[in-house]
């Protein structure tokens, strides 16, 4: 066995390794001309990102780079270019001087800015020393949830968490109102066709989209105990339904989730939010206070071992409050992902062109 010397530190090692990784994809994609091979150094760049969030103790950012940066991105962008050409012109170098020292000089700012920054996991950081801090010591008593990063996304910052929904519900219907659905998404289910060559991927996919289903509602509810929520939750099951429609078929998947149902449940992901505040508000206490969901006699009839601790003291309009948010931050984000692809998917060359006429 080889001894490794007394002052090795392994997870330096790691990040090291990673940040040539991305350095070099980098440079790959900057050099490349093929619209393809960029999609997917993208999606391999992404990959590595989760990787290294991961090892940051970062989990629930890197389940959204993995579902959104590698998955629903690259599908987005490999779609695209079935309607524009597959390899970009080669540019004027001379052009390309300001935009490089734009980039050198902002990326050595950052650089220079990046050692000043305080040590990972340093307790005497003002992240941790202030109000992380604060949000540790409280958020036991204050919410009851064991995961302290769901506690003040949906709770503490329940109105801007709320924003963020919102945000996310505007951009589905712009992109809805901009592109449609294309002729596409709108015309009826092709007949069967006998003598299937995919039969391998179709039975492999309608091995794997259930049990994507099944994960992306464990991240759902997993997310007052450990990494997952609403936001995550929403763009694996988004992935779900974009994997059928890749595999069977756009016309297929828009026969089973009609376009106006995805519309239909983004705007009600976010009415069930809403509604959760209006509810508090209804009980005599502040917007998205969720201690007031529920009115004081019907919080005595929950019995106390419905969470496995009948000794513990439940915040019981807390936990019942941040799981119905969650729900509809999962039915908006989910809605939105999905409208955004038909959107993107139901494009023909035709109407590229069209729409590219002076």
């Amino acid at each position: 066995m080889i001894a490794l010397p007394p002052t090795f530190d392994a997870n330096l090692a790691i990040d090291i390794a990673l940040l040539v990784m991305l350095v070099v994809l980098a440079g790959a994609i900057v050099r490349t001309r093929s619209l393809l091979a960029a999609i997917i150094l993208f999606s391999i760049y992404s990959l590595i990102s989760a990787v290294w969030f991961v090892i940051m103790d970062a989990p629930d950012v890197a389940f959204t780079e993995a579902v959104v940066g590698a998955g629903i991105s690259t599908i987005v962008l490999l779609g695209a270019i079935l309607l524009t050409r597959g390899e970009t012109e080669r540019p004027d170098w001379r052009r390309l001087i300001a935009p490089a020292l734009v980039c050198i000089t902002v990326g050595g700012i950052l650089i220079y800015a990046a050692t000043g920054l305080p040590a990972l996991g340093d307790a005497s950081s003002p992240a941790n020393a202030y109000i992380g801090r604060a949000y540790l010591e409280a958020a036991p008593k204050d919410i009851g949830l064991p995961n302290t990063v769901t506690a003040v996304l949906a709770s503490y910052r329940g109105f801007d968490t709320f924003g963020e929904t919102a945000v996310i519900f505007a951009a589905g219907v712009g992109v809805a109102l901009m592109l449609g659905f294309g002729p596409r998404a709108s015309l009826a289910p092709p007949p069967v066709v006998t003598g299937d060559h995919h039969v391998v991927l179709r039975v492999a996919a309608k091995l794997l989209i259930p049990l994507i289903a099944l994960f992306a509602l464990y991240v759902q509810f997993h997310g007052d105990l450990g990494a997952g929520g609403g936001f995550q939750a929403g763009v694996i099951m988004a992935a779900a339904i974009i994997l059928h429609a890749l595999v069977f078929g756009l016309r297929e998947t828009v026969s089973a989730v009609p376009p106006r149902v995805a519309r239909s449940v983004a705007s009600l992901g976010v009415l069930v939010y809403a509604g959760v505040g209006v509810a508090c508000m209804i009980n005599g206490g502040a917007f998205l206070d969720y201690d007031y969901l529920f009115p004081p006699e019907v919080e005595k009839q929950i019995p106390g071992w419905l969470l496995g601790d009948s000794e513990h003291a439940h915040h019981w309009g807390q936990h019942f409050g941040i799981m119905l948010i969650e729900l509809g931050v999962l039915l908006t984000v989910a809605a939105t992902m999905v409208t955004i692809f038909y959107g993107f998917a139901g494009r023909t060359i035709d109407d590229a062109r069209r729409e590219a006429k002076p």
